[in-house]
């Protein structure tokens, strides 16, 4: 009998590649359900983004293969973009390098730094896929927590300690940590002194920071980055995606930043593994990158905070607290004393009120308690999951 790759009893499939198979049946059952659970942004690129890729699209020269490292203007523009918004110079020929999306950056630098049996730390709770892919290549999961009242920002005494214990070990070492500020899903601010301790702690130990960085435009008026931080280059990656600011999640285009070698380590894996983004893609990305100011306030800002106060009130309705202060594209909150499991709630909103929200236990078991609303989704929507949800719930 053939069997799976043994690693596949290691992970299970994605909950959201799950659930919505679910969900999909119960609209074909014609039950119309409300999605507040994914954070794929529902409006349009900015127009000239469009334009420039069908611009290039007509072009007959540009169908064929392109660089694995991407095109000249995409990582000029990328460079031009880190250093408008986060004050950040990087060398737009060696410390930068375009990614198809975060999710396939994670495969790509877990591949490039981390051994079978070494050691990966994992923010509980965090994005799953920092987990599923760390146990697919045979790392070992060190998870480190973030809590409500730390403001969802790393224990650095714990972390420490971890640290600390693993000098003891004879197998395995700690080569990756994770981190994700602004934080996906409680909405935890980025943090200029959580980000110096992270740069001190990774040059300490030794120790590689890879700092997830695709919501700093989302509600927030303040762009912040790890490489901000003087050293931190030696010690740390960045990721950015166009999915969250640029309403791009279907274009998968990403990046990453650090140090020209680490760079070059990350492009050795990915030239193995994937070929260039389509040539119009990368040029209208590029493109995509200039977007007005007036652009992201609107994009950003104004239109997740409009939606913001509808998902506040559900929240409210459900009996959940939550922090105004928290930023990115959804509404994180904790749900009542008098909910035994969480899952008892969402799955009653879905079959009762028919609207998909996310239960957080699926970002780690600090996310227990909690419960996650997605803000991609036309005001309209959200304001009638909230009537659907205060009659029947």
């Amino acid at each position: 009998m053939i069997q799976p790759a043994e690693r596949l009893s290691l992970v299970q499939e994605y909950y959201f590649s799950r659930k919505l198979k679910e969900v999909a049946q119960l609209n074909a059952e014609g039950k119309d359900i409300i999605s507040l659970a994914i954070g794929s942004p529902d409006m349009p690129p900015s127009e000239q983004t469009i334009e420039k890729l069908c611009e290039v699209a007509h072009e007959p020269n540009a169908h064929g293969y392109q660089p694995t490292q991407g095109t000249p203007e995409l990582r000029k523009a990328m460079a031009g973009f880190y250093k408008r918004w986060y004050g950040v110079d990087l060398d737009d020929k060696s410390e930068l390098l375009p990614l198809i999306g975060s999710k396939e950056g994670i495969l790509h630098v877990t591949l490039a730094f981390v051994n079978p049996g070494d050691e990966v730390l994992i923010p509980n709770p965090g994005y799953p896929t920092y987990t599923s892919l760390s146990k697919i290549l045979g790392a070992k999961i060190v998870n480190y927590n973030l809590r409500e009242d730390n403001g969802w920002q790393p224990d650095f005494d714990e972390l420490e300690k971890i640290a600390k214990d693993q000098k003891h070990q004879t197998n395995g070492r700690i080569k990756l940590m994770w981190t994700n500020y602004p934080n996906m899903p409680t909405g935890g601010r980025a943090q200029r002194e959580t980000y110096e301790r992270l740069v001190r702690f990774a040059r300490e130990h030794n120790i590689v920071v890879v700092n997830d960085n695709p919501y700093s435009f989302i509600l927030s008026e303040e762009h912040l980055s790890i490489l901000q931080v003087p050293g931190a280059k030696d010690c740390c990656i960045e990721f950015n995606s166009m999915s969250k600011s640029h309403n791009m999640p279907g274009w998968r285009v990403g990046m990453c930043a650090s140090n020209a070698q680490f760079i070059q380590w990350i492009l050795k894996v990915q030239s193995n593994i994937e070929s260039g983004t389509f040539r119009g893609i990368q040029l209208a990305a590029a493109e995509a990158y200039n977007n007005s100011d007036e652009w992201h306030r609107v994009a950003n800002i104004e239109r997740y905070a409009a939606r913001r106060q509808w998902a506040e009130q559900i929240m409210d309705v459900l009996g959940c607290t939550y922090d105004k202060q928290q930023v990115g594209m959804f509404l994180w909150g904790k749900i009542p004393d008098s909910i035994q499991n969480v899952e008892d709630l969402t799955e009653r909103v879905l079959h009762e009120a028919r609207v998909f929200i996310t239960p957080g236990f699926i970002f780690g078991t600090n996310g227990e308690r909690y419960i996650r609303i997605s803000l991609c989704a036309k005001e309209e929507k959200i304001k009638e999951a909230l009537e659907r949800i205060k009659n029947t719930i």
